[in-house]
């Protein structure tokens, strides 16, 4: 009985990272770009990958396929179905990493080559947007199943989401790292393009790993999948609720992205220009490992504060150190260690704070029967303010020319936005219960059946989810830990 019930508990918890261990993918292809465009600045020059601003172009079309993902698939994800969803956007991410690598210009055309680049990440963004609609919000679900202890729910939610996304930053800047010490600096194009085409690896794993899935519970007993959605109503409850999360979103992303892509032009400011491929990347390892124990640490404190309060200690801490890095950056320029370490433990803020925290708050504060809709708006105001840095930081830095101000504004407007976050969170954010995702769903019912609203049509209609929920129920004194 015991192994019985042990087998059913490391069951529920595949469901979880299998929902969302995909955002490794996002993860990896967001942070290998900018490697990329490092290695073909290095091999065709800079003058000639800033024709017609590819540079840019492909760093931001990722983020507008995202957006079209995750506002299409939250919806397919609220009336076709998680799983539908979380398989079609791994076989996108796959497909597109693959053609990503082999970008190819007609008679070797360097700007035919950058032009199906820039396309082929436009693509991998609508399967990037989809797995954020439809795995997230499944690994939601499936963490208040039964057999997860109330008191460790956040946390295996952090882990399979956040966690995996992050962890996928880090080794898009290992692997062309990697890669460079197997071929060596006349084998550049190999560098990249292996380094485009490994995405293909972590989204086939996934696709075979989720093929016998099944829906989580709580999208089969409260989905209006068989059903009109209320939207007036949806709006009229739950729009205090989403404006919130939207900035904060916007803001974490309008600070992170810009900072993540362009990590390897930080470094080479401070290395002075003049230092190999291997220096640069290996600095770049440094920086992105620090986004590690900033996921993981905040993941095992989350349970214990909330995630309202964790993600406003981590927005204040991200503010101290953008300010600490604008004030001494002269000094620091002239020790890589030193900005490296403070850099790193900027980012490590970034993910303590609102990357753990900004998952959970938008996937949770809404009923089950909205929940990929409503996590998609959240996160696509995300992507919104990813793109929007990646262009103004950019351009921030390029009106103060070759001063110092070039690189200490961004840390300034970082610190700023990061203290705003910190207010909205504190006096605007609603925060969460144990049992959230049960409790939302019940007063989603009632505040319906109060405006006149049918719920007996709500559900998948499937004679199995009864049983399910019994069985389920049984495991309530065999908890994980």
């Amino acid at each position: 009985m015991a192994s019985t019930s042990r087998r059913m508990q490391m069951s529920q918890l595949s469901l979880i990272f299998a929902s969302g261990t995909a955002l490794f993918s996002d993860g990896y292809a967001n942070g290998i770009i900018g490697s990329v465009n490092t290695i073909l600045t290095r091999i065709y020059g800079k003058a000639a990958v800033s024709q017609n601003n590819y540079s840019t172009i492909l760093s931001s079309l990722a983020f507008v396929g995202t957006i079209i993902g995750m506002l299409s698939f939250g919806y397919l994800a609220d009336k076709v179905g998680r799983k539908f969803g979380m398989m079609f956007a791994t076989g996108i991410v796959a497909i597109f990493s693959g053609l990503s690598a082999a970008s190819h210009g007609a008679n070797g055309s360097l700007n035919g080559m950058l032009a199906m680049l820039s396309a082929c990440r436009l693509l991998l963004g609508i399967g990037i947007g989809a797995e954020y609609s439809c795995g997230a919000v499944a690994a939601a679900e499936q963490s208040e199943e039964g057999t997860i202890r109330k008191s460790v729910q956040h946390r295996w939610f952090v882990l399979a989401t956040n966690t995996m996304l992050t962890f996928g930053m880090v080794v898009a800047s290992f692997t062309p790292l990697v890669l460079y010490w197997i071929f060596g600096e006349y084998h550049l194009r190999a560098v990249w393009r292996l380094s485009l085409g490994l995405g293909v690896v972590p989204a086939l794993v996934v696709f075979i790993w989720r093929l016998r899935m099944r829906e989580p519970l709580s999208y089969q007993a409260h989905s209006m999948k068989r059903t009109t959605i209320p939207y007036r109503l949806v709006i009229k409850r739950y729009w205090r609720r989403l404006l919130p999360l939207c900035m904060i979103w916007f803001i974490y992303d309008f600070i992170l992205y810009p900072f993540e892509i362009f990590s390897s032009t930080f470094i080479n400011v401070v290395t002075g220009g003049a230092q190999s491929l291997s220096v640069i990347f290996g600095w770049n390892v440094v920086i992105n490992l620090f986004y590690m124990p900033g996921t993981i640490g905040g993941a095992f404190l989350m349970d214990t504060v909330g995630p309202k309060y964790c993600q406003a200690i981590g927005c204040a801490l991200q503010a101290v150190l953008c300010f600490i890095i604008s004030g001494l950056y002269k000094q620091l320029t002239q020790d890589v260690a030193a900005f490296a370490v403070l850099y790193g433990l900027f980012l490590s803020f970034c993910e303590f704070g609102a990357g753990n925290c900004i998952f959970i708050l938008s996937s949770k504060s809404s009923p089950t029967a909205i929940r990929g809709q409503f996590y998609g708006i959240a996160a696509a105001a995300g992507k919104v303010g990813a793109l929007a840095g990646t262009l103004a930081f950019p351009a921030i830095s390029k009106d103060f020319g070759d001063t110092i101000l070039s690189n200490t504004v961004p840390f300034w407007i970082a610190g700023g936005l990061a203290v705003i976050s910190v207010l909205i969170t504190v006096f605007m954010v609603t925060p969460l219960s144990p049992d959230s995702v049960a409790e939302e769903d019940r007063l989603f019912r009632e505040f319906l059946e109060s405006h006149g609203y049918d719920t007996s049509v709500m559900g998948t209609a499937d004679d199995t989810v009864d049983g399910s929920l019994c069985s389920v129920s049984k495991l309530d004194d065999e908890k994980i830990e």
